[in-house]
């Protein structure tokens, strides 16, 4: 899917055919498109590159000026998913005359500006709209980030009386996610240094101000993520050791159990046999052998308690 935008006075205004200071914005576009749109004097493979899901974030510049940066953006996925919030490439092109963005899926920063969520930006200042981006992006990495803490937070009062794995599974998804995520953020970290020594970057003040912002932002996130990441990792150590330590308590006391359930069958067994024992003329002789089992029993019950194996 293809659309142009074009900033006027009340907002944005969605072209049928591109202009001079245009945003043309390309959802997993088909074929003809791409045609379009290389038609423009856009490389092709500026266009193809972010398509490929599993892209790298860097940047390209070809001899006639035209710059192409390709940066991983927080993608939701959904709640029921296996890995709940995953990154996907956005690519972004800087020409002569146009803003261009590609991606595989509707990226949530993008429809914010499409939207006009987005105040005091145009079209035209594609510098500025690039780091706009970059900067929402970042704001929009710790708000996945609040909201996976909050889920884990739920998760965690739920385990502390449950030992079911469904929990500890879900936990697992949120974990895949801060990877993901960490990984996307340092391979932005990358590129973002390399535009801070880019001069297109540093032609205005307002430009490079923005520029260290967004890289102050991107810090940030990366440290909460992996102060996040961390926790996360010694709350699954914690409560793997406190699920191996249930075990070994119900498998001590399942031992106990069958420790003293075995003692009437040792006696019983003993007096069952057809030779000569004591009490075989008595007419309680099966009470006195009750009383027998039911005193070695509860002398290895009040053994068993003392050493706390109850």
């Amino acid at each position: 899917m293809i659309t142009i935008y074009k900033s006027i006075e009340n907002g944005l205004q969605i072209l049928s055919k591109p202009v001079d200071g245009c945003w043309i914005n390309l959802v997993d576009p088909t074929t003809e498109e791409i045609e379009q749109v290389v038609s423009l004097g856009i490389p092709q493979d500026f266009i193809t590159y972010p398509l490929d899901i599993d892209e790298r974030s860097r940047t390209e510049r070809e001899d006639d000026g035209t710059l192409f940066i390709l940066m991983r953006m927080p993608y939701y996925n959904g709640a029921v998913v296996d890995i709940p919030y995953n990154t996907i490439p956005l690519g972004m092109v800087i020409h002569e005359n146009y803003f261009v963005t590609t991606s595989k899926l509707p990226v949530d920063v993008l429809n914010e500006f499409a939207l006009g969520k987005v105040k005091n930006w145009t079209t035209g200042k594609r510098i500025r709209f690039v780091l706009r981006i970059l900067l929402l992006a970042a704001n929009r990495y710790l708000s996945y980030l609040r909201e996976i803490n909050k889920n884990v937070d739920i998760l965690e009062d739920q385990l502390a009386v449950s030992s079911r794995n469904k929990e500890i599974l879900e936990i697992l998804k949120y974990q895949k996610s801060l990877v993901y995520f960490t990984t996307a953020l340092r391979s932005n970290e990358l590129v973002l240094n390399r535009l801070q020594n880019t001069r297109l970057f540093r032609m205005y003040p307002e430009d490079e101000d923005l520029l260290e912002d967004v890289i102050t932002e991107n810090q940030q996130a990366i440290e909460m993520i992996n102060i996040s990441n961390n926790i996360l990792s010694s709350m699954m150590d914690a409560f793997a050791s406190i699920i191996s330590n249930n075990l070994n308590v119900v498998m001590k006391f399942l031992a106990s159990i069958t420790i003293v359930l075995s003692i009437p069958t040792i006696v019983t067994s003993f007096f069952g046999m057809n030779v000569q024992l004591p009490f075989d003329s008595n007419p309680f002789a099966y009470l006195i052998i009750i009383a027998i089992f039911l005193g070695i029993a509860g002398l290895v019950i009040g053994l068993f308690i003392k050493r706390d194996w109850f």
